[in-house]
């Protein structure tokens, strides 16, 4: 699963087939089979364009996707939700994280080793104690589409945006953001445990908001940027999932 791990952040787009041939030619004994199980597992599927790459359960609301085209100007304009998965050298965690899109900062984050909506719920009621967005965007999964999450987000007034089928860049900075935490933690450090791995992914988070510079952020620090006064910033998403444009300063998000 380490190894599907590391071979899915490379090439996301990989299906099962192919993660296995491309671990066959490392010497690893494994079929199609086993890492189709092992993806489903994980909660990972090839991102490329099709039909119902994710999907709420039968019966949760349907939301429309509301930021294509939309100009993100400041911090709590909108904020992003994702889960991923944590490999420990004893079983797995999932981890969901909430973060301010425009300053990247993360607001919440929790593990869990179950997949149910209850840590997400968590996440969600620390993350409205520091602020309020407009809107709040996930993809399809049904911890986000369940009514306690949305039922909350309603509470506090907040607009509702789900990624639409089969788009592998609605929610692009989640996916940025798993791939910093990985290869900047999860990989170094090899947790032995849950207790390891909640130390070890708060004293990261810790480090990501306050001290890591960010290049689209002008260099400062995404905690800098989410209580500084607005400096406009920019990201363009390309066509081309595998080639982001690199922001600047100089005109505010625009995603289309």
């Amino acid at each position: 699963m380490k190894l599907i791990d590391r071979q899915y952040l490379a090439t996301p787009f990989y299906g099962a087939r192919k993660i296995a041939a491309r671990l066959k030619s490392q010497g690893q004994r494994v079929n199609r089979k086993r890492i189709r199980r092992l993806m489903r597992v994980m909660g990972l599927k090839a991102i490329y364009r099709r039909p119902r790459t994710s999907k709420p359960a039968p019966g949760h609301k349907i939301y429309p996707y509301l930021l294509s085209g939309l100009k993100i100007t400041q911090p709590n304009q909108v904020w992003a939700a994702g889960i991923t998965y944590i490999r420990m050298a004893r079983g797995f965690l999932y981890l969901v994280a909430i973060i301010d899109w425009y300053s990247r900062y993360v607001l919440s984050w929790r593990p869990s080793n179950t997949l149910d909506a209850g840590f997400c719920i968590e996440a969600l009621e620390e993350a409205l104690k520091k602020g309020r967005p407009d809107i709040f965007n996930t993809d399809q999964g049904a911890q986000f589409t369940s009514e306690d999450f949305t039922g909350l987000l309603q509470q506090h007034g907040v607009r509702i945006s789900i990624d639409g089928k089969g788009s592998y860049n609605d929610n692009l900075f989640i996916e940025r953001l798993w791939r910093s935490v990985k290869y900047e933690e999860v990989y170094l450090k090899a947790y032995q445990d849950g207790r390891e791995a909640r130390i070890g992914l708060g004293n990261y988070f810790r480090l990501y908001n306050t001290e890591r510079p960010h290049q689209a952020l002008g260099y400062r620090t995404s905690a800098k940027v989410f209580t500084s006064t607005p400096v406009e910033v920019t990201s363009t998403l390309t066509s081309d999932p595998l080639r982001i444009e690199v922001p600047t300063l100089s005109t505010a998000f625009i995603l289309s």
